[in-house]
């Protein structure tokens, strides 16, 4: 059964429980910052809970690293102590676990509305580096600027090819940036440079990890140990002057174009809450060499989407994307930038680079949808080549099922969700499931998903599983239901997903009759069907561009 909290969490709310990303915030205007974790509307103040004693665990217990005005020395405790304070903080937020719910002083203190607080830049960032990772937008690239002769280079094959960044101008979300100027390549005409307020200012669709434990100089880390120096993920906009950066880049890379400002997320979302969402990475061909090549290769199945709004306009989605299109994982950016020796410490950022997949609409920058501005983007009645002052570009990440159905019903003032998931992580996996059918009668159960959702004897014991949760009767062995208000899942497994695309008809005409039994049920009590996700770690990230 899902964890629930006692605070009331929308089921469209980017914060369950699952998710608990940590952030930096001023509960007043003159407060001190102090760390806080995200719970549905509310930000839980670190600091109150640390005072309070309730972080009892032999890592946290008398630590004062919830009373720093940055995650920073959080961040340095390393993955053990990471997760002390997940399960802790978890625990302490359960709906069944008095501590906080029944004591009124200690919520009032520690709970605090997300719509009163200012969110900060969470850590310190002593170093910042962004990536070239993702092989499309290389590739993209390329062809914009070289031809499809060299379209990409042949050492970003073996390379994860990264930049220096600028520390000092990454703000946080909903900072308004300023029109950079500087000099762009000469203009029709002219014999001399541009010299001016940017003309091909553009957004960049990226994440970043964020370091925990760094290394000491001379010292790298090794490949397979990575993901313990990596504290968690921001979303991240690397603002580009196209004009300016393309004509300095030669030959040391980018400088002005891009050292005005890059803007994060102020939620970072931990690989604790992200691990459901593991999945595999592109293949790497050439192999890497041996000390990028890992034993067991993850990205995470995050959906990314930009919006672009005009002053005084809606909105306009311009790119869905997904940080699985990475080539270059985070965990083979961060060896490869210690492979030299080079120490990194807590709270330095490592930018993915733009992350843009195979298909037109799922590019990562203006510079690939206008094809470096020769193809303008229509908006609702305008048109844009690249950013214009009072833009506003919008960037959401979200974790989800990749794809399932959702029955919602309403009866005695309980509230029913039948789902069908393709996670594999709770409720024992596949073999629970197998375990329950086998308590009921059923024999034979098949491996392969087809066969599985095919077999007519499971396709009966799941309907008297839903029967059973409808009518709150348990008339079958093996079922598990709750007399209380409850989520209730079926995870349908087949390795490595079970989606849609791996199961095809058959898992959709499986889902077709699941929830046309549902409805023969109970008609009247039902409120929804339709596609919806499992819990997300999301997050947001929107600034405005102002005039220089």
């Amino acid at each position: 059964m899902a964890r629930k909290s006692f605070i009331d969490v929308s089921p469209e709310s980017d914060f369950p429980i699952q998710n608990l990303p940590y952030g930096v915030f001023k509960p007043e205007p003159a407060s001190l910052p102090r760390p806080g974790v995200a719970i549905g509307d509310f930000v839980l103040d670190l600091s109150q809970i640390s005072s309070a004693g309730l972080f009892s665990s032999p890592l946290l217990s008398g630590s004062d690293c919830f009373n720093q005005p940055t995650l920073n020395k959080f961040m340095a405790m390393g993955r053990p102590a990471w997760k002390e304070a997940r399960a802790t903080i978890q625990k302490l937020l359960s709906e069944s676990e008095p501590t906080l719910r029944d004591n009124a002083s200690l919520r009032q203190k520690a709970l605090i509305p997300m719509s009163k607080v200012e969110m900060l830049v969470p850590m310190t960032i002593g170093d910042y580096t962004d990536f070239f990772s993702s092989k499309h937008h290389a590739k993209n690239c390329g062809l914009i600027f070289r031809g499809p002769e060299n379209a990409i280079n042949l050492n970003w094959y073996y390379i994860p090819i990264a930049y220096h960044g600028r520390a000092s101008s990454v703000v946080i979300s909903g900072t308004d940036i300023v029109r950079p100027r500087g000099q762009g390549p000469p203009v029709p005409n002219s014999p001399s440079p541009y010299f001016g307020p940017s003309r091909k200012l553009d957004f960049e669709l990226e994440m970043a990890a964020v370091v925990g434990p760094g290394n000491e100089l001379g010292k790298p880390i090794d490949v397979n140990n990575a993901s313990d120096h990596i504290f968690g993920l921001v979303l991240m906009n690397d603002w580009s002057a196209r004009d300016i950066q393309g004509w300095e880049y030669v030959p040391l890379g980018p400088f002005l174009g891009k050292s005005f400002g890059t803007t994060i997320s102020p939620w970072i979302v931990t690989l604790d809450a992200l691990e459901p969402f593991v999945c595999g990475v592109p293949e790497q061909d050439p192999p890497p060499l041996p000390y990028l090549a890992e034993k067991t290769s993850k990205n995470y199945d995050i959906q990314l989407e930009v919006q672009l709004k005009p002053a005084g306009k809606e909105p306009c989605v311009v790119a869905k994307s997904n940080f699985n299109h990475l080539y270059w994982t985070v965990t083979q950016q961060l060896a490869h930038h210690t492979i030299n020796g080079c120490n990194l410490r807590p709270g330095d950022l490592l930018g993915t680079g733009t992350i843009s997949g195979p298909e037109p609409d799922s590019v990562g920058c203006l510079l690939e949808k206008t094809w470096n501005g020769q193809k303008p983007l229509s908006l609702n009645g305008t048109s844009r080549t690249f950013l214009e002052d009072g833009d506003e570009v919008i960037i959401t990440g979200v974790c989800k099922g990749l794809d399932y159905v959702i029955v919602e019903a309403r009866k005695n003032g309980v509230r029913l969700i039948l789902s069908l998931v393709n996670n594999l992580s709770a409720f024992g996996g596949k073999a629970q499931y197998v375990k329950w059918a086998q308590e009921a009668g059923v024999v034979n159960i098949s491996t392969s998903a087809d066969s599985f959702f095919a077999d007519s004897t499971i396709k009966d014991y799941y309907k008297a599983y839903i029967k059973a949760i409808v009518t709150r009767k348990n008339s079958l062995s093996g079922v598990r239901y709750s007399e209380e208000p409850a989520i209730f899942a079926w995870e349908l497994i087949n390795e490595p997903r079970c989606g849609f695309d791996s199961c095809s008809s058959t898992l959709q005409a499986w889902i077709t009759e699941m929830v046309a039994y549902t409805k023969s049920l109970d008609q009247k009590h039902l409120v929804t069907i339709g596609l919806e996700g499992f819990y997300g770690p999301k997050t947001i990230e929107k600034s405005k561009i102002n005039p220089g």
